[in-house]
């Protein structure tokens, strides 16, 4: 009869050959192996999740629709003049600004005035704004013409909310001077 050769025995003239290491203990190769397929698996039924039950409900970003704008009241600290500009929700759902407007002074014919505010470089995170409240952002300017000249009183400020590409018009009589007009980052804590 024909005898059906032993894997683990030598063809004629070498040494049996040791088995291989991995195989010696199973247990912990075994149970590893058992971790990566329930991980893999958790990973297979995670992605096959909908998106939507995955992540919490997004707040959507202000519109220009949502928002009515005003200034607060001036003050001055050490040669500068801070005003702040008042986003307050109007609608009926929250929404959310991230970091700084975009302001330029213009006259009574809608014209710029000097060029439009530089960023402050404050830091800045998400504001999320429930209907009927509000967050600010602070403009800055020199108190008077120290180290350079004034430009002309303006009539509104052009505010273009965070993320935004139509701007709205705010009657505000805005003068820079020194050539500084600076604006910080829209926040709740009223900081510049």
């Amino acid at each position: 009869m024909f005898q059906k050769p032993n894997p683990m025995t030598p063809p004629p003239g070498r040494r049996p050959a040791e088995r291989p290491r991995f195989l010696r203990g199973r247990g912990p190769v075994t149970a590893l192996a058992a971790a990566l397929l329930g991980v893999t698996a958790a990973g297979a039924a995670w992605s096959a999740t909908p998106a939507a039950a995955r992540t919490t409900t997004a707040i959507r970003t202000c519109a220009v629709s949502d928002l009515y704008l005003s200034t607060g009241a001036k003050e001055g600290a050490a040669g500068s003049l801070y005003w702040p500009v008042r986003f307050t929700n109007t609608s009926t759902t929250k929404c959310a600004l991230r970091g700084y407007p975009g302001v330029s002074a213009l006259d009574g014919a809608h014209h710029r005035i000097g060029p439009a505010a530089k960023h402050s470089g404050r830091a800045y995170g998400t504001v999320t704004l429930s209907p009927g409240h509000s967050a600010t952002a602070v403009l800055r300017t020199t108190n008077g013409p120290v180290g350079g000249p004034c430009e002309r009183t303006g009539t509104y400020l052009q505010v273009y909310p965070p993320a935004s590409r139509t701007a709205t018009l705010v009657p505000a009589p805005w003068k820079t001077c020194s050539g500084v007009f600076q604006t910080g980052p829209v926040n709740t804590d009223g900081g510049f």
